[in-house]
């Protein structure tokens, strides 16, 4: 039987996508799992499999067009099923659809209206090259557009920022006079963009209605840098693992002991995950996305590690897949790259808590009665005063270190 395929909801404030590309054209034969097209949203550009094998029988809706979040897209189903033609859209536009299916969802192509210096216009554009204009300060309407019907796509705005087109949007600052002499400057007038936009909607709705408290502790790392360095010896450049590979599955292994933490609050209902899928933030141009590696608990370090830096890259690349993204139980936030000592993270709603994680350094530290030379790291555990309270996250930090000083446990 023919199979209605929707556009995907990736993330948790997305709405509408971008139907970039068809990869899979109609007639063509398509398996559970082959990328049927790619669609752009405010984050990133995904790739959208088919949750069913067959024939594409139709494209609803047209390349350049833009789809509310689980509105129909394609048809997939045998050779020869017979579709219906059922106009929407007031009469403009003709869909095929499926006779059984009752969907009559209207989908408009993407048309943004914009307003260059002072003068409304209407540019065509993804909301990801809107997103990276805005970013750089590009005019989008000096950009030539060579998506579908001359739409302006993430390729073109970075064809024209490469090629040095851009204007920027400056207003002069206001000097007050002085004794001292300071030569006049200009303040730099930056739009935020869609995905600062939601961080920012997202942390103030959690900092506003959930209770956060926070427990602080200090790991010794010597053990595990120097495992790290054992594992290392073993494998090739691109496949080594990292500091915080061992801290992802020692969170996991934790949590196993501990799923009130691994878990959200749903009105007078804590639920506890049957699974431990654990969050990794990562920097992103504009923000940070979640990605999330799902089992944790169950993986290697070698799994954990290889799809963390898979992950990471499409992120970084705005090519994320819907799983990529979706279904964490538990956020971790790692800053040590950074030299940062400690800090405290925000938790990502609606899990129960989130991990921040500080440098590993290397500092004097008194262990029987003499100063030596240690690896020391801390870490801070913010948590929902609603769900759990300061013993069971001080146990949970205990039980953590258990692992990470001694991280053959994590092996075994």
């Amino acid at each position: 039987m023919a199979e209605t395929i929707s556009m995907p909801k990736l993330g948790f404030d997305m709405a509408e996508g971008l139907l970039v590309r068809w990869v899979k054209q109609v007639g063509e034969t398509i398996n559970k799992g082959d990328v049927l097209a790619e669609i752009e949203t405010d984050k990133a550009t995904v790739e959208v499999e088919s949750s069913a094998s067959g024939v594409v029988l139709s494209h609803i809706v047209d390349q350049g067009t833009m789809v509310p979040v689980n509105a129909p897209i394609a048809v997939v189903g045998q050779a020869g099923e017979k579709v219906e033609e059922k106009t929407v859209d007031g009469g403009q536009k003709t869909e095929t659809l499926l006779l059984a299916d009752s969907v009559s969802q209207a989908v408009a192509p993407a048309q943004t209206s914009s307003t260059v210096q002072g003068q409304p216009s209407i540019l065509k554009a993804s909301p990801l090259a809107k997103k990276i204009a805005r970013e750089n300060q590009l005019d989008l309407s000096k950009v030539q557009g060579t998506g579908p019907s001359g739409r302006v796509v993430k390729k073109d705005v970075e064809a024209a920022l490469e090629a040095g087109s851009q204007t920027v949007d400056r207003r002069p600052q206001t000097v007050t006079p002085s004794i001292v002499h300071r030569s006049q400057s200009e303040d730099t007038v930056l739009p935020t963009t869609k995905l600062r936009q939601a961080i920012g909607r997202r942390l103030v709705e959690s900092k506003q209605t959930i209770p956060h408290f926070y427990v602080t502790h200090e790991f010794k790392m010597d053990a595990l840098l120097d495992m790290r360095k054992q594992v290392n010896d073993y494998l090739p450049e691109s496949e080594k693992v990292s500091v915080n590979d061992f801290i992802l599955k020692g969170v996991a292994l934790s949590l196993r002991l501990f799923p009130n933490l691994n878990a959200a609050i749903q009105g007078n209902e804590i639920i506890q995950f049957g699974q431990v899928n654990v969050g990794v933030a990562v920097t992103v141009p504009g923000g940070l996305m979640t990605v999330v590696v799902k089992d944790t608990d169950q993986k290697t370090l070698r799994q954990i590690s290889g799809e963390v830096k898979a992950m990471a890259a499409r992120a970084r690349e705005g090519k994320v897949k819907p799983e990529d993204v979706d279904g964490s139980t538990f956020s971790t936030s790692n800053l040590g790259m950074y030299d940062v000592e400690e800090f405290i993270a925000i938790i990502n709603p609606p899990e129960a808590a989130i991990l921040a994680i500080g440098s590993a350094k290397e500092i004097p530290v008194a262990e029987g009665g003499q100063v030596k030379v240690g690896w020391r790291m801390k870490a801070t555990i913010s948590v929902d005063h609603r769900v759990s309270d300061g013993a069971e996250a001080a146990q949970f930090m205990q039980t953590l270190a258990g692992f990470l000083e001694n991280p053959v446990r994590m092996l075994v």
